[in-house]
This record gives C-alpha cells, sequence and structure tokens, in this order.
C-alpha cells in the first residue's frame, strides 16, 4: 500500500477536533519544520504559510497516510481552493513531506 508523509499542524493532530480523520494511520512521530514558514490563525482553523524572510519552526506531527486517506484529507481541507499540499521543509528529515498550505490571502 503506498503511503504519502504527511505534516500535520493544527486540527488534525492527536488530541484536537480533526485527528479522528486519521483514524488507522500511522503516527511517525513529532516533528517540527525548518524555520522558514509561520502559522496564521484563521478563527476556526490554522493556516500554514511560508515566510522565508521572517519565518519560524512550526510544530507538528508526521503521518503515514494512505492514498484513499489521503484523497479524504484533500477533500476535507478544500485543496486546491482553500488549502493545497506541497512539500514542506522538516528538520531532520531529508525525504519528501507534505503539508497542508493555505491558499488564500495573507495578511501583511
Amino acid at each position: 500500500m503506498a503511503t504519502t508523509v504527511l505534516f500535520v499542524y493544527g486540527t488534525l493532530r492527536q488530541g484536537q477536533r480533526n485527528h479522528a480523520r486519521l483514524a488507522g494511520q500511522a503516527f511517525l512521530g513529532d516533528a517540527a519544520t525548518a524555520p522558514r514558514y509561520r502559522v496564521l490563525d484563521l478563527g476556526p482553523y490554522p493556516g500554514l504559510v511560508p515566510d522565508d524572510a521572517a519565518g519560524v519552526v512550526v510544530s507538528g506531527e508526521l503521518w503515514a497516510v494512505s492514498d484513499g486517506c489521503l484523497a479524504e484529507l484533500d477533500d476535507f481541507e478544500g485543496v486546491p481552493d482553500l488549502f493545497d499540499r506541497r512539500p514542506v521543509e522538516v528538520a531532520g528529515r531529508a525525504d519528501l513531506v507534505f503539508a497542508y498550505f493555505w491558499n488564500g490571502p495573507v495578511p501583511g
């Protein structure tokens, strides 16, 4: 079964309200991004954005998710309208890791 490594930083994390959407997937451990991102407070959920100039380390979790789960998560996250799934740089990992990035306007 093919899997994708996914970095989650908001409501999909353990103990958060949408974590059940990762049921049956493999938890790989806690993780942190390189200091090239920031998280926006979008009200009901956060949104990750790249920020090479003033980025910070973002804490989260890594999950190995099946293709079926990934398709469901893409739908849940509103890909490609609200969010877009793109590679993210995770500290200490050279493999390809994805995260959901906010696809809307970014306040200055």
